[in-house]
């Protein structure tokens, strides 16, 4: 049995579990993260998840936190600034749902509504018959995000929560999104209309860091970036603003993930 397994599916894992996802168990492992005595963990980080250095820009680095939050080289991530296509804001693995009224979620057996994932009643119901993209991070993945269009953007609202890690054999136990700590910010596009970015930190994340507060958001710009665990970022979409490739909408149906890239076209405006 796996660390995971055992957090998860025994009593006693599930014990550890609730003290480890405390916020100042977080908050310390985090602090350690940033510091130079994690610098250890590097290589083997690095040899474990087959991670092509040659890709990032790792010079200056002293802390696994400053590793787990590098750069890519430039030219790496293009996002295609055809303002009729809709682009990855980030790496990972998506999925897409149709959101209908009270519609539950399935994400590898984890389950939410868009009521309690912004935990605002009305802002939920202008999503009605949109769709939610789900774009899950897994650690070997670049971990910083872009816009995923421009326009006005507000204030980024945090939402507090118990961290829990969004692998899937957590996902089997517990209704993940719906417990994480996550932030969100509302963009008004000239072209897809009314959209909401999201940001899911999991267990052992010290920070979402988005870079930016009210303002103006830029198609393509970062807007911030994870630090250590595997995380998530969530789109809303609103009734009739795109059409996602088909290929997407069928693994999606399917319940398989689609592998994609920062910058990457995965749909269109309708």
């Amino acid at each position: 049995m796996d660390l995971l397994s055992f957090l998860y599916n025994t009593v006693a894992g599930r014990v550890l579990l609730k003290m480890l996802s405390a916020r100042a168990v977080s908050k310390l492992c985090g602090n350690f993260l940033d510091s130079r005595c994690s610098a250890f963990l590097i290589k083997g980080f690095v040899r474990k998840n087959s991670i092509n250095l040659q890709d990032y820009q790792t010079d200056g680095i002293k802390t696994f936190n400053e590793f787990f939050r590098r750069k890519i080289k430039d030219g790496l991530r293009p996002f295609d600034m055809q303002e009729t296509h809709l682009c990855a804001p980030c790496d990972g693995l998506l999925s897409v749902w149709k959101i209908e009224k009270d519609t539950i979620i399935p994400v590898k057996q984890s389950e939410y509504t868009v009521t309690s994932l912004l935990k605002d009643e009305v802002l939920a119901k202008e999503f009605e018959g949109g769709l939610c993209l789900v774009f899950r991070l897994c650690v070997d993945n670049y971990h910083r995000y872009s816009y995923a269009d421009g326009g006005k953007k507000g204030r980024n609202i945090f939402i507090p929560g118990v961290l829990h890690t969004v692998r899937p054999v957590a996902l089997r136990a517990r209704p993940v999104f719906a417990e994480n700590c996550r932030e969100y910010t509302l963009i008004e596009s000239p072209v897809f209309g009314r959209f909401i970015q999201m940001e899911v930190g999991a267990m052992l994340v010290g920070r979402i860091v988005n870079l930016e507060g009210e303002g103006t958001a830029v198609r393509g710009r970062e807007k911030g970036f994870f630090e250590y665990g595997g995380s998530t970022v969530i789109l809303l979409l609103k009734r009739g603003t795109a059409q996602i490739k088909a290929p997407i909408l069928q693994n999606s149906a399917l319940g398989i993930e689609t592998p994609v890239k920062m910058g990457e076209v995965i749909g269109t405006h309708e």
